[in-house]
């Protein structure tokens, strides 16, 4: 019996994506002198050897034990069609001022704000406490290390200074721009600066109670496949889709960066074995097509995706789904979908660039603590204008609202699992070895993971492929 491993170095060598299926049948033919005729009469155009290409193969559908209980999915918001373009200057001020509206309104449920302009009239404030109410318009630091904010809201602006010496300062420190806060303190003497005593985010309550699904169900959560690049991981991901066929999984979700894309970054064109994003897709819509047809497959879009970079994104267009099955539901990024009435926030993530640039001590091998940091700003990305573009409609599609059960990102290939007051955060990991970008990063990616969560339970276990 030849070995995966061998056969697909045999095709790499040539400059060849194999697909699972075709490993599959070579091994098990255990003829090596068929890969020198599959080389041999394969078209000069080909990038992907596919079932299609071998005279004789009939593609096979695997369909493993089917579980107990229908597949149950309804998207809730970010199905085909939701996201649209950004017509005018005025979606700006409408999705901002839906966003202060909606986190504001959280955050008065546990105290009450005095508009700005209030505080700054009324001498009162100097010697009493108030509270207040805003998005942060902007942060630094000053001179003597002490945290500085503009603090707004719809009546006026007004900096506030967090003092490095009091309780609790390490949260101010991570107050990013376009957040929502609240702010308890006192005005200076002057009456032109707010000197804050504690800070207040929208923040998901400690009497969270996650819903569990009252029906058996099991989902597995992945992200960041890549297929098409030079890294990917075609004999991992043979065992990933070997070990589904026999398994009792009813859901594949797919946080997004599905394909390596065309054009993402300088020099990508030297790192791929797939350099058309159509033949990307076919693979992609392939290896699904190989998987347990009663597996609900749903699918969102990253960065290196062929859709708009600003988020929220829309799905991927169906003039790239043709070989995709019909069990495969596409989303846009993001997408709040339930399973069996489970509530899973799909997010690509590539919002953690901007936090570990502005978190004091945020790191990418910490995927689970940025998370953490969305959910207490009920935001799946902050600040407008960083790395993470934002497309500004009426609404803030940007919001944790619902919450979760379990929010599930993907984008820094680095696998991360916690618990936050109820809701459980994945980050996936990836499907693709260190990249020569990462190495230059010194990041070392976990590939080949897979999360299986039980829908009774909401227990995660991280399934090794590698």
């Amino acid at each position: 019996m030849l070995d995966a491993a061998s056969i697909v170095r045999r095709f790499l060598d040539t400059k060849l994506q194999v697909h699972p299926d075709v490993v599959r049948y070579l091994s098990e033919k255990g003829d090596p002198s068929l890969i020198d005729q599959i080389l041999g009469d394969i078209p000069p155009d080909a990038v992907v050897v596919s079932p299609r290409h071998i005279p004789g193969m009939v593609p096979t559908v695997r369909d493993g034990a089917r579980f107990l209980t229908d597949p149950q999915v309804e998207v809730v918001w970010g199905s085909a069609g939701s996201t649209g373009g950004v017509s005018s200057l005025e979606n700006y001020s409408r999705f901002f001022r839906h966003r202060y509206d909606t986190l504001g309104g959280i955050i008065r449920g546990r105290m009450n704000g005095i508009p700005i302009e209030a505080v700054l009239k009324n001498s009162r404030y100097r010697q009493e406490e108030a509270s207040i109410i805003g998005m942060v318009a902007e942060v630094r630091t000053s001179a003597k290390g002490h945290r500085m904010i503009d603090l707004e809201d719809t009546t006026g602006t007004i900096p506030v200074l967090f003092n490095k010496n009091r309780e609790g300062f390490s949260e101010a420190e991570k107050i990013l721009p376009d957040e929502v806060i609240g702010v308890r303190g006192k005005l200076s003497q002057e009456g032109k600066l707010f000197f804050a005593e504690s800070l207040v985010r929208p923040d998901i309550p400690n009497s969270n109670a996650p819903f569990t699904s009252h029906e058996p169900g099991k989902a597995v959560l992945i992200s960041d496949i890549h297929v098409g690049s030079n890294t990917f991981l075609p004999e991992a991901w043979e065992r990933f889709a070997a070990w589904l066929e026999g398994s009792d999984v009813s859901y594949l979700l797919i946080a997004g960066d599905a394909v390596d894309g065309i054009g993402i970054y300088p020099g990508q064109e030297s790192e791929l074995v797939i350099p058309n994003i159509f033949d990307q897709y076919d693979m992609l819509g392939d290896m699904m097509s190989a998987l347990p047809s009663h597996i609900r497959i749903i699918l969102g879009p990253g960065n290196h995706d062929v859709v708009r970079g600003a988020e929220p994104q829309p799905c991927i267009p169906e003039q790239f789904r043709s070989h995709f099955p019909h069990n495969c539901t596409f989303v846009e990024n993001p997408a709040f979908v339930r399973l069996q009435g489970v509530g899973v926030l799909m997010y690509h993530g590539r919002s953690i660039d901007d936090m570990v640039a502005s978190i004091q001590g945020a790191s990418y091998e910490r995927a689970g603590d940025m998370m953490e940091e969305m959910a207490k700003r009920r935001l799946l990305a902050a600040s407008y204008g960083k790395r993470t573009p934002i497309a500004a409609h009426e609404q803030d599609r940007l919001l944790i609202d619902p919450i979760p059960e379990v929010l599930h990102t993907g984008h820094v290939h680095v696998m991360g699992l916690t618990s936050y007051r109820g809701v459980l955060c994945i980050n996936a990991g990836t499907w693709q070895s260190q990249t020569a970008f990462q190495k230059q990063m010194n990041l070392v990616p976990t590939p080949a993971r897979a999360v299986l969560l039980d829908l009774q339970t909401l227990r995660p276990e991280v399934l090794d492929f590698s």
